[in-house]
């Protein structure tokens, strides 16, 4: 039976434990909290995420990571971006030398702009064919009804991304293989910038034709950053890119488009942050989004107007108002790079 390590008992977390179990692993999740172990052991549920949702007995839950590691084939790194590096310096002497390191976390890291895959393979001293991502429109809440899904699973090594696949392909979980790993993180991380200004855009109640052309143009953008960094372009038409987009653009069940729509409603940066209970990765990753834009030499204005909003305090009206106003261009440019 394939063995399998969850660091991280957030939503997502939770959920892809429970996916990989459903799928016929054995599965050990890590948790911060005694009390949230001590619920998925004796309860076998989340109380603090999914409390109706009945997690299968296969997973197990421990607040030791070395017993978590302990024999996995696949340890899942899922914990908030920024906390990635110090939390994986204090797991990386415990994990199996021949582990496949798979990383959940949509995000770019603070000062280094480094994605998530390359922090992994930095902190814990693996090569690019050790280390996978899941991204796709996986909204953890309908995953967690065991709601119809699909996904991408992305490494350079290809035999290692099906090995993944068949880990965590259950009736309700679709996955795909991809070798694209840089244009499957670009993808999932930019969606969440994306998804805090749509979601401002709702919160000023603009209309859908509004939100339309800030999706389509988002992922414009992207591509334009994916094609500096050396993606395949086709990604960003696929789950991870396109697909996961429209999910967090659209909603409620996203935490970004919620974020984005109580700051378009009026509430400041402090107070949408304490309305959300859970971590919002846009809203940190949009600054390291900016700065790989500018390392790379990529335009990239609704990244800067988020940036704007929850870096700076401008208004959000204000911000609509000037990414309107900015000079006419054609449809494509500098998309080949």
């Amino acid at each position: 039976m394939t063995r399998c390590a969850v660091f991280g008992a957030g939503s997502w977390g939770t959920a892809f434990a429970m996916i990989l179990a459903d799928a016929g692993c054995e599965v050990t999740l890590w948790a911060r909290r005694p009390e949230v172990v001590d619920a998925i052991n004796n309860d076998h549920h989340n109380p603090g995420y999914f409390p109706g949702v009945r997690l299968p007995e296969t997973v197990t839950a421990t607040v030791d990571p070395g017993k978590a590691a302990a024999g996995a084939d696949f340890v899942v790194l899922s914990v908030p971006s920024q906390s990635l590096r110090g939390n994986l310096t204090a797991w990386a002497p415990l994990l199996p030398s021949d582990a496949v390191l798979v990383s959940l976390m949509k995000g770019i890291e603070l000062g280094t702009a480094k994605r998530m895959s390359e922090v992994i393979g930095e902190v814990a001293g693996v090569a690019e064919d050790r280390v996978a991502v899941v991204s796709g429109p996986n909204l953890a809440a309908e995953i967690a009804r065991r709601l119809p899904a699909a996904s991408v699973v992305a490494c350079a090594d290809e035999d290692v991304a099906r090995r993944l696949q068949a880990a965590c392909m259950t009736p309700y979980f679709r996955p795909y293989t991809n070798s694209d790993v840089v244009g499957c993180e670009l993808g999932g991380t930019v969606k969440n910038v994306i998804g805090l200004a749509a979601g401002a855009a709702d919160g000023l109640d603009l209309g859908d034709n509004a939100k339309a052309s800030l999706i389509t143009r988002g992922l414009a953008e992207t591509m334009r950053l994916g094609a500096a960094m050396g993606a395949d372009q086709h990604t960003f038409a696929g789950l991870a890119g396109l697909g996961d987009l429209v999910a967090t653009c659209s909603s409620t069940l996203s935490r970004n488009h919620t974020f984005g729509m109580n700051l378009g409603r009026g509430m400041t940066l402090d107070e949408a942050t304490a309305a959300t209970s859970q971590t919002t990765e846009g809203v940190k990753s949009c600054v390291a989004v900016q700065e790989l834009a500018r390392r790379h030499g990529v335009e990239m204005p609704i990244v800067d107007t988020v940036v704007a909003m929850v870096k700076d305090g401008k208004s959000p009206r204000l911000a609509v108002k000037e990414l309107m106003s900015r000079s006419a261009k054609p449809e494509r440019y500098d998309v080949d790079g």
